[in-house]
């Protein structure tokens, strides 16, 4: 009788520890769960916010024989951290981006197909000039011996076709969103991790929205 109540008294105990063991990798998960989940939300809670590092001074859309076309002006300077890594030999790439939209009352909104616009900023040490090359390659560029008269030209988007005249609706509605950004992704990875930590190194406008009725 004893005999049984002891062996009985070890398979209790080993069996407690059994179903201890099995909840470890379960709460092991658990905890890798939660820091993974704090790790985001302090990327969330210091990640910069880009609105109005770039604002719209003016901007005009308008249809023309071919093509919807648009002329807008664009405010910005470049911060501190930005302008000392240009003349440490960063290229910085600005995006011009748009987004045609038919708006319809009873379905869903028609989205047409946009092509964004890509402008290189380097500096020369040699000429001591800045460059600004279109499409983000060496050709069809242009050098300025300051960087206001080449960020000038990154500002100003002058007769930029957004898309063909057939592909529109004569008296139909469209909403046409437009923004500049500078494009974070192109910058070494080094300095891809400040952008998580300080504004200082993003720069990107809001989404600056028109209606036009062709």
């Amino acid at each position: 009788m004893i005999a049984s109540s002891f062996h009985a008294s070890q398979l209790e105990t080993a069996t407690a520890r059994t179903r201890r063991g099995s909840h470890a990798p379960a709460l092991s998960a658990i905890r890798w769960e939660l820091v993974l989940w704090l790790f985001a939300l302090i990327l969330l809670i210091f990640r910069p916010v880009h609105a109005d590092t770039i604002s719209v001074k003016s901007a005009i859309v308008k249809p023309n024989e071919e093509a919807l076309v648009v002329d807008v002006e664009f405010e910005f300077h470049l911060t501190a951290p930005l302008e000392a890594a240009l003349l440490r030999g960063t290229s910085l790439y600005f995006v011009f981006e748009s987004e045609v939209t038919r708006q319809r009352s009873f379905w869903f909104d028609d989205s047409l197909e946009t092509q964004p616009s890509v402008r290189r900023l380097t500096y020369v040490p040699l000429t001591s000039s800045y460059r600004v090359d279109a499409g983000g390659t060496v050709s069809g560029g242009a050098s300025y011996v300051s960087l206001d008269e080449a960020l000038r030209q990154i500002r100003s988007v002058r007769g930029r076709p957004l898309v063909e005249r057939k592909a529109l609706r004569a008296g139909s509605r469209y909403e046409v969103a437009l923004r500049l950004r500078l494009d974070t992704t192109q910058l070494p990875k080094p300095l891809q991790v400040n952008t998580l930590v300080s504004r200082e190194w993003t720069l990107a406008s809001d989404w600056y929205r028109v209606v036009v009725t062709p």
